[in-house]
């Protein structure tokens, strides 16, 4: 479901509220008569124009930062200004007695269902093939599974390292996998930007790159499993985010050397995460992947304890 849906389904529902509450004015001032109804009781566009907007990524320079405040006579609007542009979280958004107004809450109920939704969803039909990467699976095999068996997602079935030793690149200096995680989105969106201007940065520094790969129901430490089975000196992973509210496109990027089931622990990882459109651009976290690559290379696992 596309933004404009989503605002078309918030639009109607708040319509739908306010011409109730209009139908019910006119009730109440038919009963009674004698009492003057004050023009102002009857504005069913009033929810509409007093909560916050959401900006669509087509229409956000047309839309002024004031039709996002929500905040009803504001003490210093300017400040509320430079928040409210400053950041896409929800601040400004004002309330209705103790409680959200209308727009802000079905616009939270929207983006949360929209984040569950990224969790469970899978790849558009022929993505992977179009990607020009290899396959490999974890133990999981289905998505209900990975949610709840994390483990199983953190080493490769017994079939795909068959395929990752017989048909990949062994003693890489730099092994580059792909994995959907808790977004695809993240991948999808992110792939055609990141992965051609990554492989052409490690390539022209001279370093050896290995198969690139592509894992389906991976966890973070699975890369750990493929950097032992390859032998591979620096592993990059770049693997979809659990999705926030509001943003479900947001890679990470977690690097080790010389990686093993056994020995490897957390610390030993550099991460970049909040690679997106709207954080890290991909590009320029591409160019910051090759450049940690080579230091790894150089100083090992030292640089993962560097300050």
């Amino acid at each position: 479901m596309n933004q404009n849906n989503i605002d078309k389904i918030v639009q109607s529902v708040l319509a739908k509220i306010g011409h109730e509450q209009t139908a019910a004015v006119v009730r109440s001032a038919a009963a009674e008569p004698a009492t003057t109804v004050p023009a102002s009781a009857v504005q069913p566009t009033a929810l509409l124009s007093s909560a916050s907007v959401r900006l669509d990524a087509e229409d956000s320079n047309a839309i002024h930062i004031d039709d996002q405040i929500g905040v009803i006579n504001p003490k210093r609007v300017e400040v509320l200004r430079d928040f409210v542009g400053s950041t896409a979280a929800r601040v400004a958004v004002g309330r209705a007695g103790l409680r959200p107004k209308t727009r802000e809450l079905l616009n939270f109920l929207i983006d949360h269902s929209r984040s569950k939704d990224t969790v469970l969803k899978d790849f558009p039909d022929g993505w992977v093939e179009k990607s020009a990467l290899l396959e490999l699976r974890t133990e999981i095999v289905e998505k209900d599974q990975f949610l709840t068996r994390p483990d199983l997602g953190r080493k490769l079935s017994a079939e795909s390292v068959v395929i990752a030793q017989n048909q990949c690149k062994k003693n890489p200096q730099v092994q580059v996998i792909v994995s959907d995680g808790l977004s695809t989105d993240a991948v999808v969106a992110n792939f055609d930007e990141i992965i051609p201007a990554l492989l052409n940065g490690l390539n022209s520094n001279g370093l050896d790159v290995g198969t690139p790969i592509f894992v389906r129901h991976g966890r973070v430490k699975v890369e750990d499993h493929i950097g032992e089975i390859l032998s591979a000196q620096v592993v990059i992973l770049l693997i979809g985010e659990r999705p926030g509210l509001g943003q479900s496109e947001s890679l990470s990027c977690y690097m080790v050397h010389s990686p093993t089931v056994s020995q490897t622990v957390e610390s030993d990882r550099i991460c970049i995460s909040n690679i997106h459109s709207a954080g890290t651009p991909p590009v320029e976290a591409a160019a910051v992947i090759v450049n940690l690559a080579k230091k790894f290379l150089r100083d090992g696992k030292n640089l993962s304890t560097q300050k």
